[in-house]
């Protein structure tokens, strides 16, 4: 009996969604490790938010409810603990002066380029046989995989 060299569309699509639950578990736990790595009582979800308010802010708490899908009470808790941590501030809007803009201290900055520094660097030495082809090949086709599911 013969294997067919090339899996039928059904069984690449199996095969992607095992690779995909693959790499969901390896981010969530390079996530708890980060988190972990910038303050043992900082939260996975709470780095994440921690990164987002780095990139997009300073921002709103209602910005941080709506991108990570979650209610005010629970974006409340992470808000506050990363104000108690000393990564977060927390100054008047002064757009509407009732409102509150977060953004990320020195500390927080510092915090979250260490551990990236630190994951780049582990990259690079895991990916150094891939050449420079592949990686661009990689997340071309990764980001074609984003854009395609961003309504998910």
């Amino acid at each position: 009996m013969t294997t067919d060299p090339h899996p039928s569309h059904a069984e690449t699509l199996r095969l992607l969604e095992q690779e995909v639950g693959v790499l969901v578990r390896r981010v969530r736990r390079v996530i708890g490790q980060r988190a972990l790595a910038i303050h043992p009582d900082l939260q996975p979800v709470a780095y994440l938010m921690l990164g987002y308010v780095l990139h997009h802010g300073p921002v709103r708490a209602s910005a941080l409810c709506q991108a990570f899908d979650m209610d005010k009470g629970s974006v409340s808790r992470q808000v506050q603990t990363l104000l108690d941590l000393g990564l977060l501030d927390r100054a008047p809007d002064p757009a509407d002066g009732r409102a509150t803009l977060l953004s990320v201290t020195e500390e927080g900055e510092r915090g979250i380029a260490d551990v990236s520094e630190h994951r780049r660097k582990l990259l690079a030495e895991r990916l150094g046989d891939w050449t420079e082809d592949d990686l661009t090949q990689f997340v071309g086709l990764l980001s074609l995989y984003n854009a395609a599911l961003s309504d998910d």
